[in-house]
């Protein structure tokens, strides 16, 4: 037995249509081929890698995030955050692929797959291996044992379990299913290691299957990041300690649809706030007689990030403008000339950030912030 999904409640079936909702005005801003969408599409998968290796303790920039999804060489990233990151990675990858496979179907091989993906670098893991012993989860803080998994002989049958709920044509919406497995899969704890970055992966996956929004703009990742206490807080009161199947799932559903609606909102806010951005970037390029390709360059630097010259390449390349590494420095220092960009660091340590016309924009842009908040999610309209 695993944990059952509830039978929704008029408040849950009322968030679910007010995030429905997000994602539809979400698809309308994204539906379009527009490169700075493709700019917030990058950043977001870089933020959503970064939020869910940092819950295990593997904490990398969102710098070192976007060049492990490029392909390019860390800046900063230790050698074992490094691996975490570009193992997820191509985990990740690999759930795009699956996600356009029409004869794709869910089994115990393709969860090993992803785990085997994600933790290769570390042996000790049981890359793709299902656990052969007990296994706890500790409080680093106090030592304390929070909980400990089912019995190990267990596994492979309530892995069986999990695959065919997965494989049912069962009637929850997508994000419950997706929640779902993400909960019986943390709470299975089938490997040695790796199994929240597992879970929150599959969670992922039934999502990017669905093809209900670009991935990136569907994925609670970075929320669950940023709210680590949190989501530990709603695992320990599900799952009691031990794998307790017969409690009520109710409070994990509702927190990842509270999770699915705040990252809802603070991404159609991103994407707002960037596309206002990126025209008056466009108005500065033209004033100083800039080519087009630099906007790359221009609105990584905007959003807060440091710019590296292959960071800046590998982007030109996504946009099928590829240029030369000379070119790059040239557009760069052009740049900072205009008074656009700071050249920080010296040689293989130089990055470029944005200069006080660029950080005047972005401040101007998001000065009408507001919290966001999850207060009325499960309000029924009147």
């Amino acid at each position: 037995m695993i944990f059952e999904t509830p039978q929704l409640s008029f408040e849950e079936d009322a968030a679910l249509t007010r995030i429905n909702e997000l994602w539809r005005e979400l698809r309308y801003y994204v539906g379009e081929p527009r490169r700075w969408v493709g700019s917030v599409r990058r950043v977001l998968g870089a933020r959503a890698i970064q939020g869910s290796n940092s819950i295990e303790g593997y904490v990398v920039s969102v710098e070192d995030a976007l060049a492990a999804l490029e392909g390019d060489e860390p800046a900063e990233a230790t050698d074992e955050n490094w691996h975490a990151v570009t193992g997820y990675r191509r985990a990740l990858t690999y759930v795009l692929q699956l996600a356009h496979d029409p004869n794709f179907a869910y089994s115990p091989d393709v969860i090993k797959s992803l785990h085997f993906m994600m933790t290769e670098y570390a042996l000790d893991a049981g890359p793709g291996l299902w656990r052969q012993g007990p296994v706890w989860v500790r409080n680093d803080v106090t030592g304390d044992i929070v909980y400990e998994g089912p019995d190990y002989e267990q596994v492979p049958g309530l892995i069986d379990e999990l695959v065919a709920e997965l494989s049912s044509d069962g009637s929850a919406p997508p994000l419950v299913r997706a929640a779902m497995a993400h909960l019986n899969l943390v709470m299975i704890h089938p490997f040695r290691d790796g199994n929240g970055r597992m879970s929150r992966c599959l969670q992922t996956l039934i999502l990017a299957r669905e093809q209900i929004i670009p991935k990136e703009f569907s994925s609670i990742e970075e929320y669950l990041g940023s709210n680590t206490d949190s989501y530990y807080r709603i695992l320990a009161q599900v799952g009691q300690g031990q794998w307790n199947p017969g409690t009520d799932a109710r409070p994990w559903i509702r927190y990842c649809l509270e999770a699915h609606y705040i990252q809802g909102m603070s991404v159609l806010r991103r994407v707002r706030e960037s596309e206002q951005m990126w025209r008056e970037l466009e108005t500065l390029r033209e004033s100083e007689g800039l080519p087009e390709r630099v906007m790359a360059a221009l609105f990584d630097a905007a959003v807060g990030l440091r710019v590296r010259n292959s960071s800046y390449r590998a982007t030109l390349d996504a946009w099928g403008e590829p240029v030369s590494a000379q070119v790059a420095t040239d557009d760069l220092r052009a740049m900072v000339k205009a008074r656009l960009l700071v050249k920080q660091g010296v040689k293989r340590g130089t990055y470029y950030e944005a200069a006080d016309q660029l950080t005047q924009l972005r401040d101007r842009v998001r000065s009408g912030r507001r919290p966001l908040s999850a207060a009325s999610l499960f309000e029924i309209a009147a």
